[in-house]
């Protein structure tokens, strides 16, 4: 005893703890918070963000939320009104132009992701073309990055407007990455800490599953005024418009108490800084002193919310601080088929599968019944799928109603299809010139024999394009 006693003190003289005492460890440290954002704003393109230009300039300057953007694309494809740089070059001016004007509004975390421009009107030829597994884990790892209450992006939705496929496609990655950024399962490989931070080559990342709260999105429908286009002709005689009760509205003639002026004065000064493409539009104003074109008000469309709230609420309320459990939402779910049937191709067929698979089947309501726009010479191409889910092969034969004038390529045709199979089809309708913009329904009835088989309508607007190809 009087041994063990006598060895104790010696280790102690020693500098010697016993094992019992060892050191502690380091406090665990939290995640960045200079990266943490109120709102995330996920979009295609510099510029997209001037839709929402007033709304940004009242959140992030008067009532001091956090702002992060992220683009998939640096706008590499479009034109450039000022000069002769066009393609990559191009691409890396839009970066500088969207850093700038975002700064103005006191907005510093702005990520651009490697997507290139897709100007086109299909958003699975952009999401295809992004590589949609990389893109959609960039956005989840943007999210998890930044840990948003709100997430806001484009309407994943075919609309009568300029109708970007881009657009569209950050859109669908954003839903997406909202309802994966909270499971561990996705992309767990971000979640997995790495072996030495402050080591070298970990290439695992440290993050942390964060599921957001609430989403909205913008629309580049034409029912939508902005600077752009306002033309009360677009507006659709069959149903009410998309921004009509289906989210908040923000008032742009109002003061910003911090810069003194009104936020479309604050949206033209934002307008102003892409010169490449439709900056002089905000040029214009500020040298006019005039803002009537930038003076429309900020329409969002409710997405969904895991904190309650009306539809027309605030964006930001209930977003309490801290963060939300994870959401779960129904994905994929296959049902039976049976018999022919004859409808609507892509993108509107995916759109059905992706709003039930996402939890947001009320957007099947804002445009219940497809529509189109012709391109600048009339032209429209309509794809529709005829399936079989019978035991046998069938022939399903299609048979257009169009107004009068129109041209149809082809006339009608007959579809062998296989049991079990479906046959995609393309049809190209050519709309006759027209004195003024005004809407028309396009229809197609399938038969099998004498029996019918399904139809599909379509409505289309004539007169104005959004200049994109189909």
């Amino acid at each position: 005893m009087r041994f063990r006693a006598l060895l104790v003190i010696l280790l102690a003289l020693l500098g010697v703890r016993p094992s019992a005492a060892q050191a502690q460890a380091p406090a665990l440290l939290p995640p960045d918070d200079r990266y943490k954002a109120d709102l995330l704003l996920i979009v295609a393109h510099p510029d997209d963000d001037v839709v929402v230009g007033g709304y940004l300039a009242r959140i992030a300057l008067d009532e001091h939320k956090r702002v992060a953007v992220v683009y998939c694309t640096n706008g590499d494809g479009g034109g450039n009104a000022v000069g002769n740089e066009a393609g990559a070059s191009l691409g890396q001016m839009r970066e500088i132009e969207a850093r700038q004007a975002l700064a103005n509004f006191g907005i510093h975390n702005v990520w651009f992701l490697a997507g290139h421009d897709t100007p086109g009107q299909n958003v699975l030829r952009s999401l295809d073309s992004w590589n949609h597994g990389r893109a959609l884990d960039e956005i989840v790892r943007m999210v998890r990055l930044t840990r948003p209450d709100v997430v806001l992006t484009w309407l994943p939705d075919p609309v009568v407007g300029e109708n970007h496929d881009d657009h569209q496609a950050s859109g669908v990655l954003a839903v997406e990455a909202f309802d994966a950024a909270g499971d561990p399962t996705a992309f767990p490989e971000q979640m997995s800490p790495p072996r030495d931070r402050t080591g070298m080559a970990n290439l695992t990342e440290g993050l942390l599953p964060w599921q957001p709260k609430k989403l909205y999105f913008l629309t580049d429908a034409f029912e939508d005024w902005g600077p752009y286009w306002h033309d009360p002709q677009t507006a659709s005689p069959y149903r009410k418009s998309i921004v009509d009760g289906t989210g908040p509205v923000y008032d742009t003639t109002t003061i910003s108490p911090s810069r003194h002026k009104s936020y479309a004065e604050l949206t033209a000064e934002h307008q102003a800084f892409y010169r490449t493409q439709e900056g002089d539009l905000g040029v214009k104003a500020l040298q006019a002193g005039k803002f009537e074109e930038f003076a429309y008000p900020v329409h969002l469309i409710f997405g969904k919310s895991l904190v309650g709230g009306d539809v027309t609420g605030e964006v930001f309320e209930g977003t309490a601080a801290g963060p939300a459990p994870f959401a779960r939402v129904r994905g994929y779910v296959g049902s039976p088929q049976q018999g022919l049937s004859f409808q609507i191709g892509d993108p509107w067929q995916f759109y059905q599968l992706f709003w039930k698979a996402h939890d947001l089947e009320h957007l099947a309501g804002l445009i219940p019944v497809p529509e189109a726009t012709p391109d600048g010479v009339g032209k429209l191409i309509l794809d529709f799928l005829a399936c079989n889910h019978t035991g046998q092969a069938a022939e399903i034969e299609v048979t257009p109603t169009l107004p009068e004038g129109w041209n149809l390529q082809p006339k009608s045709a007959k579809y062998p299809v296989q049991a079990g199979a479906c046959y995609p089809a393309s049809v190209q309708v050519t709309a006759p010139p027209a004195a003024q913009s005004h809407w028309e329904q396009l229809s197609w009835s399938a038969t099998a024999g004498s029996k019918p088989v399904g139809s599909v309508m379509v409505r289309v607007f004539v007169g104005k394009t959004g200049g994109l190809p189909q």
